[in-house]
């Protein structure tokens, strides 16, 4: 039997405590945010390119990676805990 779906359990989570400091503004939590997405930040932020002979490459796109995380950091911070 093939499984086909990624299984996710709770050690997967960021911690509340770390969720609570990054919306208070603390830059070290803010940081363990951006390392816990950062896989999932490139994988959206990568293309692919073509070279002058026809080869594919797939690339980071920098500038767009800045961008997700600029958006990312700027939620962080608007988010309200109820």
């Amino acid at each position: 039997m093939r499984k086909n779906s990624k299984h996710f359990d709770e050690t997967d989570l960021l911690p509340f405590h770390i969720i609570q400091a990054a919306s208070a503004g603390d830059v070290e939590a803010i940081n363990v945010v951006l390392k816990h997405y950062e896989g999932y930040i490139i994988s959206l932020s990568t293309r692919k390119m073509y070279d002058e002979y026809g080869q594919t490459h797939y690339c980071v796109d920098e500038a767009l990676r800045r961008r997700l995380e600029t958006k990312l950091i700027t939620k962080i911070l608007s988010f309200k805990i109820a």
